[in-house]
């Protein structure tokens, strides 16, 4: 049985305590407090625990079904997706014009993490819903917004993004779907898309597609790109969904996890499409929706892992296998419970310190997202300079972590875990996905190395750089905080001369750049937790000096007890990359092709 609880307590830790973030502001400038944020939460736990999670492994186990070219979702998501819209769930973080509630984003991302843990296949629907929302707000004609907006910001309509052919993936410029104006403002479109999430259901009355296409005088390559707005039914002189468009799902994919999830692939024939942005201008327009859902699916990898660590938690606590090497623990038993072993103790502390470091460093981001969308001047600057940054780090760490802890809760539960009856094997095949999709995280590291660190002569880096090192030097000497401190010294300096070194090597020879990316990634997210964790003991101390009642004092001794696991245990894999990125590409590149 799978276990999943909202850990509201750490969310709100993090949101109030952590980041002092009450009262926020909402989209229109009014602002929110503390009680409302926390009401929205409990409420969103509440759904996710009685409607999500009973549907999570029947989903995956039932999975999507395809006939005469209809696509059925699972038993049950149909009624939860209704009653998510009935909740004002898919408004939750849009503009109040299109009818949005206009929260900000540092809310939406807990509550988006919610949805993700107890039940990954599920929250893609609306999640993708959210990505073409974004795109079409930012680049999306007046017309096309009032007309769009409104749908996919009450959920009626859902949304996705159709990039992915059959010969090409990551490299775009190789697509072959082709747009030819007819004569009356739109575009008629031919060509065939896969790998398309959420391209076909029976959740929404309608379902806009976000298309990559060429236009006949494309230039060749990415610079010849355009994307359009092209909806399943094109809506009506009523605003309502009339004609049928020519989009056609041809099959969907029987896939190794997010079962629920229909994944399809889309024939475009002659179907009536909208251009969105300028000609030949389409990637960057769709990088607002491809950015926003690679720091949604980030999220996915933090989400899968927190509900894998509770399951294996539950696991440990009532598995009894053996005596603690120190004596038993329980003699009234007969044996200890596998929580007391310290294996199993490694496990479950490396899963709770990522968990905890991730969230905390999502909602640092998403706090940047919100000041970049509504902040002035050099704030707004900073803030998307930032964001940017931080992108491809969030997608590629927290999904590689997500991993991680879906295998470590399989080996928590031993046996029982490789078999389908306990759930987490589950766990295992949908993460595994998040690691590829919007963007494998190669690519994501290439991002990062490649475009990021030199973006503006290092502007990017400094957004992260300079707080960091002010942070370390102001903590050195703290009595509680000083050897932490020692430590993310060691590990910042690292970042630093691995940053140092793949600017000077790179800069002379493109594939030393490529063969650090990967260990760059991670040792930049390392140091990014730690930072997060330093800052978490601090508060978790200051919160321990008020004299809390008990229950709180444990809380807050835990966040200490995790901060120093991480700092002792975790953080100095930073070393081990620094070398290896100081190896360079020799040995990586020397094998002969036909040594293979």
């Amino acid at each position: 049985m799978q276990v999943y609880q909202a850990p509201l307590r750490d969310m709100r830790f993090v949101l109030h305590e952590l980041f002092g973030t009450t009262p926020l502001a909402t989209h229109n400038g009014e602002k929110l407090e503390r009680e409302l944020v926390d009401s929205i939460l409990d409420e969103a736990a509440k759904f996710t625990h009685d409607v999500l999670l009973p549907l999570n492994a029947r989903g995956d186990a039932e999975g999507c079904r395809f006939e005469n070219g209809v696509v059925r979702t699972p038993e049950g998501f149909r009624e939860a997706y209704r009653l998510f819209r009935e909740g004002g769930w898919t408004a939750l973080a849009c503009d109040p014009a299109y009818g949005g509630q206009g929260l900000p984003e540092i809310v939406n991302k807990l509550v988006e993490e919610m949805i993700c843990s107890a039940n990954l296949s599920f929250s893609l629907y609306p999640g993708l819903s959210r990505g073409a929302y974004q795109l079409l707000h930012e680049h999306g004609s007046a017309p096309l917004k009032s007309l769009y907006l409104p749908h996919l910001v009450d959920g009626s309509w859902s949304g996705t993004m159709c990039l992915t052919e059959a010969h090409c993936g990551t490299d775009l410029g190789l697509i072959r779907t082709r747009a030819v104006p007819d004569g009356e403002g739109a575009f008629r479109l031919n060509g065939n898309k896969i790998f398309i999430s959420a391209g076909e259901h029976d959740l929404t009355e309608n379902i806009i597609h976000f298309v990559l296409a060429k236009l006949p005088d494309a230039p060749p390559g990415t610079k010849g790109i355009s994307l359009f707005l092209v909806p399943k039914f094109i809506p009506g002189p009523d605003g309502r969904p009339g004609e049928r468009n020519g989009v056609v799902c041809t099959a969907i994919e029987h896939k190794m996890g997010i079962n629920g999830s229909a994944t399809c692939q889309l024939a475009f024939e002659d179907a009536k499409g909208w251009l969105i942005g300028a000609p030949h201008r389409g990637l960057p327009a769709m990088f607002t929706m491809m950015n926003s859902e690679r720091l949604s699916v980030g999220i996915q990898g933090l989400a899968i892992a927190e509900a894998a660590y509770q399951s294996a938690v539950a696991y440990a606590r009532e598995r009894l296998q053996g005596r603690a090497l120190s004596g038993a623990k329980h003699p009234e038993k007969p044996a200890d419970p596998l929580l007391v072993h310290p294996d199993v103790r490694r496990m479950l502390m490396t899963m709770r310190a990522y968990v905890e470091g991730c969230r905390a460093l999502s909602l640092w981001v998403a706090a940047a997202i919100d000041r970049a969308e509504r902040g002035e001047g050099a704030e707004r600057e900073q803030a998307a300079d930032f964001t940017a940054l931080m992108t491809p780090i969030v997608k590629a760490l927290f999904t590689d972590l997500g991993f991680d802890a879906a295998n470590l809760a399989v080996q928590v539960y031993g046996g029982h875990g490789y078999i389908k009856d306990h759930g987490v094997e589950q766990y295992v095949r949908d993460a595994r996905i998040a690691m590829i999709y919007e963007g494998t995280n190669g690519i994501q590291a290439l991002d990062l190395v490649g475009r990021k660190l030199p973006a503006h002569q290092g502007r990017y880096l400094r957004r992260f750089f300079h707080p960091v090192s002010a942070y370390i030097a102001e903590r050195k000497a703290h009595r509680e905080l000083g050897k932490m401190a020692a430590g993310m010294e060691r590990a910042f300096g690292a970042l630093q001369l691995a940053s140092a070194f793949i600017a000077e090597k790179g800069l002379r020879d493109p594939e030393e750049a490529g063969a650090a990316a990967a260990d760059d990634l991670r040792l930049f997210g390392l140091v990014a937790l730690g930072y997060m964790w330093m800052r978490m003991a601090e508060t978790a101390l200051a919160a321990l000096v008020r004299n809390p009642a008990p229950e709180e004092a444990l809380f807050y001794q835990g966040k200490l007890t995790t901060a120093r696991f991480f700092m002792e245990r975790l953080l100095p894999q930073t070393n081990a990359l620094y070398l290896a990125i100081k190896a360079g590409k020799e040995a990586m590149m020397a094998l002969p092709e036909a040594a293979f």
